[in-house]
């Protein structure tokens, strides 16, 4: 049986904090800083968030491959 949506909500969030934390990104998350970013440019959004999301999609490949690597050649 799949995961539940919360489950998925949880395992996502804590790969977020694991790539800000490798990238020493990690006060660039949101729940580590709630504050208000209106006047915040989206260049100076994407210069520190961006790496973050990257970082996740490196991290997924990676973990896809080492999936597909064990079990022949399938997800």
């Amino acid at each position: 049986m799949g995961r539940t949506s919360e489950e998925k909500k949880k395992l996502l969030q804590q790969l977020k904090m694991e790539a800000a934390a490798e990238i020493g990104h990690l006060d660039f998350v949101r729940e580590n800083n709630d504050h208000y970013k209106g006047d915040v440019t989206a260049r100076q959004n994407g210069l520190e968030g961006g790496p973050i999301g990257g970082r996740m999609v490196q991290k997924m490949v990676a973990y896809a491959q080492q999936q597909m690597m064990q079990n022949g050649g399938r997800l």
